[in-house]
């Protein structure tokens, strides 16, 4: 059908006394604070995905984000002022201070208030640690902070003061010892000198090949020691099936309350897992690598970042994969894979709904492999020894080896490597001198804050993955919290859901709302037991990630197991 076109006349433009906008609406960027973003910030990349890192150097520098450098930040970046404003918002280590705010103290002590460290004695440091630093000192309660074998901790700036008293702390601030100490690990040089880098180099001239690597990483039967326990070596066939490039990133954000594994590891021998990490990134031909790490772990960071530097200035293979460390900035939810990826990406930690799996859309859209740290540790001596060796350890039936984050009521709290498969009252017995002095065994977190908690009478269940799910837990990043007579599971259920209510990421309103009623609900005296599992149901059902789903479980698991104590 033939229509008439009807010709619209063109308009000359004419002069109005309307002026072009000169800036993106919004704050108006301060110059003074412009120069200060861009001398902080030097020749380093502006591109998105670095906007954490910037918001870090701020934090650092000045001791809180001011309104004025964010907005700065902003039109340095080429990003909106909400974009930047809503992710700084997000992470816990962030002080933002609006205009006509006041500023934080110049220093910071951050009690941690995690079960473990409540056990040893946090509380009373909260309470006096105020009126003993004076006003010109900041002390704030701090989920845990990953070490749980040192209870009680306080972080005066970026140092941790293990097994705190108050006098140490106040030490600590008077000397201003507010940097953690360099400490001693198997460095470049040590590590070569000990054979290390001879297997990535075997493996990249050809002497070993992919297949009968992945094969043997599948024999071994390596499980993604994080807490997921997705069988490694079918992990990287998956990713290595998926159309490239392909990237990788390094889960090191261990935020569970309880687990400090990983932690322990890196503090003493690095350059086995930066091996293994290369080893898995060429059997995945990936190219390039981020590692993310926890926040807290800051004498971890300086470290990595000096080891990196020696190992990129002498790399052991030829076109070695680009490797970039980037910083957390105190969100638990980040250890979720998903959320974990977001924020490298430089946004908010929120967990991505599934599918597509991170394996084929993850870091930037593209195909990822996702590893928690330990498991890569493990890659050399899996690989040198054979499947075989790694299946030939285990005890009631299970197979291989777990690195068990011991903390609480007993002698000898720390990491202990075990027979994956041993029982709680084997690890105390054998591995943590049994419990402390006049205190009886009572109780027990299997799994960290997530893992739920069992009852001593229930000490004979072999502690690895698929043995404690028939009784609503499980062993996750396998961090242990052992509980005494002197301690109760309702209050061990309170602190796990006061953790959980304060890192919920909000996205969805089963967990926003869930864990914030349920904390409520259970300080009450007396329990409302069907309410509680109503509630219990609808988060495990229709939230979006692991905090919703299992955050009930230390509830569930009194109601069912410590029922005298609502009596």
């Amino acid at each position: 059908m033939n229509h008439k076109v009807i010709p619209i006349a063109v308009q000359e433009v004419v002069n109005t006394k309307e002026r072009k906008r000169q800036a993106p609406k919004g704050r108006r960027v301060d110059p003074a604070a412009l120069a200060e973003v861009r001398e902080l910030l030097g020749d380093e990349s502006r591109q998105a995905d670095l906007l954490i890192e910037h918001l870090h150097k701020i934090q650092d520098k000045f001791g809180h984000l001011a309104s004025s450098h964010l907005a700065a930040l902003a039109q340095e970046m080429r990003l909106a002022q909400t974009e930047v404003y809503e992710v700084a918002s997000f992470y816990h280590h962030f002080d933002i201070v609006k205009e006509g705010g006041i500023a934080p103290q110049a220093l910071t002590v951050r009690v941690c208030d995690g079960l473990s460290c409540e056990m040893a004695g946090a509380k009373d440091l909260l309470a006096k640690l105020p009126k003993i630093l004076g006003k010109e000192v900041r002390v704030i309660a701090a989920p845990c902070v990953g070490r749980c074998e040192q209870a009680p901790v306080a972080v005066v700036g970026q140092n941790p003061v293990i097994n705190a008293t108050c006098e140490a702390v106040q030490t600590a601030v008077e000397k201003k010892e507010i940097v953690q100490a360099e400490g001693s690990i198997t460095d470049f040089s040590a590590y070569q000198n000990e054979g290390g880098y001879a297997l990535l180099k075997k493996c990249v001239s050809g002497e070993r090949d992919v297949e009968s690597v992945i094969k043997t990483m599948e024999d071994s039967g390596l499980r993604g020691l994080g807490g997921a326990g997705f069988p490694s070596g079918r992990k990287w066939r998956i990713v290595r099936g998926e159309k490239g490039p392909r990237l990788m990133a390094v889960n090191i954000d261990e935020g569970e309350p309880g687990t400090f594994k990983d932690r322990v590891y890196l503090e003493k021998d690095p350059h086995r897992f930066l091996e293994g990490m290369l080893i898995a990134a060429w059997a995945v031909d990936i190219q390039t690598i981020y590692i993310y790490l926890r926040d807290e772990y800051h004498g971890c960071r300086t470290m990595l970042e000096a080891e990196l530097a020696k190992l990129k200035a002498n790399p052991p293979i030829a076109n070695m994969p680009e490797i970039f460390l980037r910083r957390g900035a105190g969100a638990y939810i980040c250890g979720e894979e998903s959320a974990m990826i977001e924020s490298i990406e430089g946004k908010r930690g929120m967990p991505r709904l599934r599918p597509p799996y991170v394996a084929q859309v993850g870091l930037f859209g593209r195909p990822t492999l996702e590893h928690n740290f330990e498991t890569l540790y493990w890659v050399r001596d899996i690989l040198e020894k054979g499947g075989e060796w790694f299946t030939s350890h285990g005890r009631n039936g299970r197979k291989g080896l777990r690195s068990y984050s011991v903390s609480g009521r007993v002698k000898n709290p720390g990491v202990k490597l075990a027979p994956a498969g041993i029982t709680i009252q084997e690890l105390i017995d054998e591995h943590c001198g049994g419990m402390l002095e006049g205190q009886t065994f009572y109780g027990y977190l299997p799994g960290g804050a997530s893992g739920g908690i069992l009852p001593a009478s229930m000490n004979t269940i072999p502690l690895d993955f698929d043995t404690l799910q028939p009784y609503g837990c499980f062993i996750g990043s396998a961090a242990v919290i052992v509980l005494s007579d002197k301690d109760t599971a309702v209050q061990a259920a309170r602190n796990m859901m006061d953790f959980f209510k304060h890192e919920s990421c909000g996205q969805c309103t089963p967990c926003r709302v869930g864990t914030a009623k349920a904390a409520e609900l259970i300080k009450k005296p007396k329990w409302d037991v069907g309410l509680l599992e109503d509630l219990s149901q609808v988060m495990r059902d229709s939230s979006i990630c692991g905090l919703g789903q299992a955050a009930p479980n230390p509830i569930d698991c009194v109601v069912k197991y410590f029922p005298h104590e609502l009596a």
